[in-house]
């Protein structure tokens, strides 16, 4: 299978590393030419237009930081469509807008290729060992076509449903990790406040009902002081803005969702839209004096899981 992989950044440029670490047939694209560059030094080839890439792979991915630029890869002049057709696949990898997935993915269909929706979480440390989840939304005949592609990129692949039904889900489990910081963010600065040792803080937390994903990964680099999860405020924003217009489509009236896009558009007044996103927490060490940091914990979260085959994650039904 030849694949083509549009963004090399902070995600796409993990996952496409998976595919060539695993002997695949790659071909790379990004506005970045030293990404480019590098990669070609690791084996993989290099298309000077999204059009030509189609033609010399059976498989197109893209892993884009916004719906719009998806867009102009796929319908903007020399993008996929102008060459897409029967036997090719696109894969919209990028945290996108599940109308806006369904809107492109007519266009795909309507040439003969196939569509799929194929978001991941689970952070930038795990899509850089291949441990990552994915998500997929498409036909079942694709899904399977395609699925050893997925667990070569991730260890956890679950079928979702058609197009778009991975996007909705994609940006329910973003607002999730999203409330968990921000309260895990309040909960250390709490602690630190009432004169509490942080290190013995984060174990109470990790090993009690009030534990996360988010608190045993970004409390780490929250109380190192790094805040690096190669991931920034403006990305977050948008997530939970893409899951705030599902809720109004689906007639669903939110409380927290609103409070949090506020909070994040005041972290970006305060501090930049390109402020790591745990730094949220700066709101509060600037509203207290308090240094919510310890030692001995590290300055980015590093998978220590070896990479294991990946799988297919199937729902228990009644």
């Amino acid at each position: 299978m030849r694949v083509g992989f549009i963004g090399l950044g902070n995600v796409g440029g993990k996952l496409a590393g998976s595919l060539l670490r695993n002997g695949m047939d790659v071909t790379v694209r990004d506005l970045d030419e030293t990404l480019v560059a590098e990669f070609a030094a690791r084996g993989a080839k290099s298309a000077d237009s999204p059009k030509t890439m189609v033609k010399t792979c059976d498989v197109i991915i893209t892993c884009l930081p916004h719906p719009t630029i998806s867009a102009a890869v796929v319908e903007g002049e020399d993008g996929l469509l102008e060459a897409l057709g029967p036997g090719k696949i696109w894969l919209e990898m990028s945290t996108t807008d599940e109308a806006e997935v369904k809107r492109l993915g007519q266009k795909v269909l309507a040439t003969g290729a196939a569509a799929v929706d194929c978001p991941v979480s689970g952070g930038c440390h795990r899509a850089a060992t291949g441990n990552i989840a994915i998500f997929a939304g498409c036909d079942r005949d694709t899904f399977e076509a395609i699925l050893p592609l997925l667990t070569t990129m991730g260890r956890r692949v679950l079928h979702t449903g058609p197009l778009g039904s991975a996007s909705i889900l994609k940006v329910l489990t973003n607002y999730l990790a999203t409330a968990n910081l921000i309260s895990c963010a309040e909960a250390l600065t709490v602690a630190k406040g009432a004169g509490m040792d942080l290190n013995t803080a984060f174990e109470a937390i990790k090993i009690s009902s009030g534990n996360s994903f988010v608190h045993e990964t970004e409390s780490q680099v929250i109380l190192n002081g790094s805040r690096d999860i190669s991931f920034t405020m403006d990305l977050v924003l948008k997530d939970i803005g893409l899951f705030q217009d599902v809720a109004d489509r689906a007639g669903v009236p939110l409380e927290m969702n609103p409070l949090m896009i506020e909070i994040f558009k005041d972290g970006i007044a305060r501090f930049g839209e390109r402020e790591l996103s745990p730094n949220i927490i700066k709101r509060l060490e600037e509203a207290t004096g308090l240094d919510v940091t310890a030692s001995g914990f590290p300055a980015e979260m590093v998978d220590d899981e070896p990479e294991e085959p990946g799988y297919e994650v199937v729902p228990a039904r009644g």
